[in-house]
């Protein structure tokens, strides 16, 4: 009896560990549903909750095709730095977007303890992608900030033969103690094009790592690199550059 008390001690533990904070995702939500201008709030199932998601169409009469946006730390799919300016001016440029609400904790947590959030990450962005193929959708590209952008490699690097064709990373950091927070480890694992792009007043664990990313990365011969100059980690006042740097990728 007492074993089995232990183990149900335990059981609950990890999984209070592992745990996304649903109820401040729900905060989030109940914050930004009423006020979404641009876009259509989309649910989606995963794992027997609902999870907020952000839908925008293309408004050009040729669709390029679906992005995918993953954000940062704690934050939620209508974020105002980088976040917003892609999903609702991405679609100006022929492509849908989908901004995705990640796993999230409190606000007093240490960047690395996001690392036990990782194992959700894939259940959501494997909905995602079901959500597009489901309206035909068939070039679905992953772009994606800070956080969002070590989350995502990492799912990539364990995803391999899930439908997307392009990842933009946007202020990357580069190692980490816990490999699934590694991006350099990630980044040598990802075969698709890849994007990494960057302010020249990021995050110092962003400037830092520019050559070992580069190098991580020299396998793959769609990996290419970008620095924006003047732009700091949320590329304040540099949208129009943000969005024309992802544009002009995507469309090479």
């Amino acid at each position: 009896m007492k074993k089995i008390v232990c183990i149900s001690f335990l059981f609950v533990f990890m999984s209070g560990a592992l745990a996304s904070d649903l109820k401040k995702e729900k905060r989030w939500a109940d914050q930004v549903v009423n006020y979404i201008i641009d876009g259509e709030v989309k649910w989606l199932s995963v794992d027997g909750h609902k999870v907020l998601s952000i839908y925008t169409e293309a408004v050009t009469e040729k669709v390029k095709g679906s992005a995918i946006i993953v954000h940062g730390s704690g934050v939620h799919p209508n974020w105002a730095d980088v976040i917003y300016p892609l999903r609702t001016q991405l679609p100006e440029y022929g492509w849908n977007t989908l901004s995705v609400q990640m796993p999230v904790l409190s606000g007093d947590v240490s960047y690395a303890e996001y690392a036990d959030l990782f194992d959700e990450v894939a259940p959501r962005l494997n909905r995602a992608i079901t959500f597009l193929e489901q309206k035909g959708e068939k070039n679905i590209v992953l772009i994606a900030h800070s956080l969002g952008s070590t989350m995502s490699a990492y799912y990539l690097s364990k995803n391999t033969n899930r439908s997307i064709n392009k990842f933009i990373a946007i202020g990357m950091p580069g190692e980490a103690k816990d490999e699934r927070m590694n991006n350099l480890l990630s980044l040598g694992k990802i075969s698709i094009p890849v994007f990494d792009l960057y302010g020249s007043d990021d995050l110092t664990s962003v400037l830092k790592s520019a050559a070992s990313r580069n190098r991580a990365a020299e396998k793959n011969k769609f990996y290419s690199q970008q620095m924006v100059k003047n732009a700091n980690h949320f590329f304040a006042d540099k949208n129009h550059e943000l969005v024309q740097s992802v544009v002009h990728w995507l469309d090479q």
